[in-house]
């Protein structure tokens, strides 16, 4: 099962250590990131493997949303079906 990640906000040092950090310790597995910095903000987007993850889609999704705002930032988590759903014409 892969779900797609995305992170956005004010650019800050450390985000993607942070958020990658967070997410091997719930066992998900990175398979694609990319990143960029518009003006002042931090947008990225990653494409990840639930396969071994320890914990339900809905608590990783949650747990992402706290994260987020600890760090001043807006995480979401979506199971990659319902994302390309959602941006498919």
């Amino acid at each position: 099962m892969r779900a797609v990640v995305t992170v956005v906000g004010k650019d800050r040092t450390g985000i993607i250590a942070k958020v990658s950090a967070f997410l091997a310790e719930k066992k998900v597995n990175i398979l694609d990131i990319s990143q960029t910095i518009l003006q002042d903000y931090f947008a990225m987007i990653m494409l990840v493997d639930l396969s071994s993850c320890s914990v339900k889609l809905s608590d990783l999704a949650d747990d992402c949303a706290e994260l987020g705002r600890e760090i001043g930032m807006s995480i979401h988590v979506q199971h990659e079906e319902i994302f390309n759903a959602m941006h498919s014409v």
